[in-house]
This record gives structure tokens, sequence and C-alpha cells, in this order.
């Protein structure tokens, strides 16, 4: 970082400032989610036994406005190096980010209030990430692993960038199902993007990541077990539409395939619940956005695992794959290779051992009522529905094999 000013310093301040921020906003959101009714009511799908307010995205979105603040503060009257200088690869336009960032949080703010449908939801997240392209925030360049030169994306690297950032909003908002599960992930996360950032030297990339480290841990306090109140997709879509863009600012943009897979490697625990999500209910032959109790925190809790005990392993899994990120940065393209393999083979391992990839939804035809009904583990029907589906199936590559 240029200029007198020691580096750990500006970093430093925006941490604190994301974090006392969402240590004060965050009971403030809690009051403003009960007077407005937004609350998580106990269901049978849902973990909490008692009603939660769900707005925590409040605090936390003022947390990261509250960095950049003092950011600008800093800048201006301190003499702080200018962290938003566009990479000369990718001319991105701030303005246009805080507008998506914006878009993202008031989606997910009258999500919380409404219940927005699906597709409604999804509109929001694309026209967010839409802002964000048109203001430059797009993938760059691959490197070509079979000759010298880069592979052009061209026109697709619009709607692939596009993808990406909804991809990543939708895994943190899918994996947010236990107390302190999404804002704990997201701080590890955030916290790795900061030193890869700071590595490369994209300032713009580390000033958001440190934000939300702060701005999650702040909101942590009152989120982890047994929480006082919910993040919401306020928050959830938020930090995840964060992740999406610092990664994109920083480690992407070198566009070597091994590094387009680290922010993947990052995200590695909520990208298998979502692809465990939709293989699963695929198999099931329901809706893909049909919500069931198959993530990786409800088979935990099926282990014998408590809520605690079920987030902290998630954390350890997640730092796992963080520090093994960050190794991948610092070796040869061979040993990147290696380390990536045995994080990709450790994680399928451990999603085996937890039965992801198995329904736990399924079809039944009721001969009283007839109709066709939806069943689960607690039904008397299911295990009946299995054992046909699972004869099916061997009959099919029986047949195959033919």
């Amino acid at each position: 970082m240029p200029g007198t000013v020691p580096d750990w310093i500006p970093f430093t301040c925006l941490f604190l400032a994301a974090l006392a921020t969402a240590l004060v906003v965050t009971p403030v959101a809690r009051r403003i989610a009960v007077r407005l009714g937004a609350v998580d009511k106990p269901n049978p799908r849902r973990i909490n036994k008692t009603p939660v307010p769900r707005m925590g995205g409040i605090a936390i979105f003022a947390g990261i406005a509250a960095a950049f603040f003092v950011q600008y503060a800093g800048t201006m009257l301190l003499g702080w190096p200018v962290v938003l200088v566009p990479s000369p690869r990718m001319q991105v336009n701030y303005w246009m980010l805080v507008a998506a960032f914006c878009v993202i949080f008031a989606t997910g703010l009258l999500d919380d209030k409404f219940s927005l449908k699906p597709k409604q939801k999804l509109a929001g997240q694309i026209l967010a990430a839409v802002i964000a392209v048109v203001g430059g925030l797009v993938i760059g360049d691959i490197s070509n692993p079979l000759a010298p030169g880069f592979i052009h994306l061209g026109w697709i690297a619009y709607p692939l960038t596009v993808v990406y950032l909804v991809a990543y909003v939708n895994i943190i908002n899918l994996i947010d199902g236990l107390d302190g599960l999404a804002a704990g992930i997201s701080a590890i996360a955030s916290m790795t993007m900061f030193v890869l950032s700071v590595w490369a030297g994209r300032l713009d990339s580390a000033a958001l990541s440190i934000a939300v480290v702060g701005s999650s841990l702040g909101f942590l306090r009152y989120n982890f077990h047994p929480a006082s109140i919910f993040m919401g997709d306020s928050g959830s879509l938020t930090l995840g539409f964060a992740l999406g863009v610092s990664s994109l600012l920083s480690v992407t943009r070198f566009a070597g395939l091994t590094t387009i897979a680290v922010p993947l490697v990052i995200s590695a625990v909520p990208i298998l619940d979502t692809f465990s999500a939709i293989v699963r209910r695929t198999r099931a032959h329901v809706s893909v956005g049909h919500a069931d109790r198959g993530h990786i925190h409800h088979r935990l809790m099926d282990e014998g695992y408590d809520q605690r005990q079920s987030v902290l392993l998630m954390y350890g899994w997640t730092a796992l794959l963080c520090v093994g990120s960050i190794l991948m940065t610092q070796v040869e393209t061979i040993p990147r290779i290696l380390i990536f393999c045995a994080l990709l083979v450790l994680s399928m391992l451990f999603a085996r051992r937890l039965h992801l990839f198995e329904p736990v939804l399924l079809h039944h035809y009721d001969p009283k009522t007839g109709e066709d009904e939806l069943v689960s583990p607690a039904d008397a029907a299911f295990e009946e529905e299995a054992r046909a589906q699972e004869a099916h199936h061997h009959g099919r590559h029986g047949r195959r094999a033919r």
C-alpha cells in the first residue's frame, strides 16, 4: 500500500468500523423486524423452536456501509491510500457497484417482510448482477491451458458473470439454516479473500472483504446459538453478493484455471450443499426449489450433533478448505492440482458419509385420498417408496447391462 500510512491501519479501522456498527445496529434491526412482523415461527422444516426476528441483514449492510464511510473519511482527511482503484484489465464504476449492493439488499429486505415469490426474488438478484456487470465487473479472459495466450470470452463474459454472481448469492442463502452458520462461513471465506487480495495488490477487494468480516462477526455476536435474530434474506443475499464481487475483483482477475478454482474452494461447503440439494431433489422428482431437510446441517444433526457442534464442524471444514486455497496460490501448477484434488476427494467422502445426495422427499400415491403427496423419513410410507425407487434403479441398470 503506497503512502506513509502503515498498511495495517486503514484495514484495521475498516474492520473495527464494520464490527462496531453491526454490534450496535443488530438490536435495532431486531426491533424493526418485530415491529414489521418479519419473524420466523417454528415449523417442521425449521430448526428454531421459538419465534425469531429475521432482518439481521440491516446490521450487516450497515456495517459494510460504515466501513466505506470510514475509508472515504480516511482518504480525504488522513491521507489514506485510495482503495477504489480499478484494475487496468477491469475498469469498474464503483458507484454502479454501490447501486447493485443496494438492489440486492432491498430484494432481501422485501423478501424478509413480504416473502417474495421465487421468480420475484430471482429477478432482484439478476437486476443487481446486471447493474454490477454494466458497471464493469466482468470475468476476465482465461489463460489457455493448451497453448500460450488467453481464451477471450467476448460477449459470453457478460451473461457468465451474471450467472456467477447470482449463484454466489444463492449458495449463501441456501446454507443459512443454523444459528451462526452463514455468518461464520462468510467471515472465514471473506478473511481468506482479504489475505489473497492483499497479496494480489487489489485494495478494492481487500477493503470489501475486511468490511464483510467485521460485519459478519459483529452480527454473529447475536446470531450464534441460541440466536436472538436471524440474518434473513437481507443478510444472506448481501453476504453472498459481497463474496461474489470480492472474488471477481481479486482472485479471478489473474485468469489462470487453477486460480479461478480458488474462490470455488473457499466457498466449497455452501457450493456442495447447493449441488447436493439439486441432485437430491432431481432424484426424487421434486422441484429443485422445494425445501427439504437434507442439507449438511440437517444431516449432521441427524448424526447426533447439536446446533453448536454442527456449526463448529462446518466452520472447521470451511477453514480447512480456505487454508488449502491459500496454499494453492503459493505453489507450482502440479502441487496446486494435487491440493485441489485432495480437497475435492475429502469433501466428496464427507458428503457421501452424510448421505447428502440421497432424497429426503419422495412422491407417494395415497389410495385413500387418490392424491400424489410428498413424504419424508418421518412418514411411514417413506421406506416403502425408497425401496421401490431403489428396485427401479437397479432394474434399469440391469437392463442396460444386458
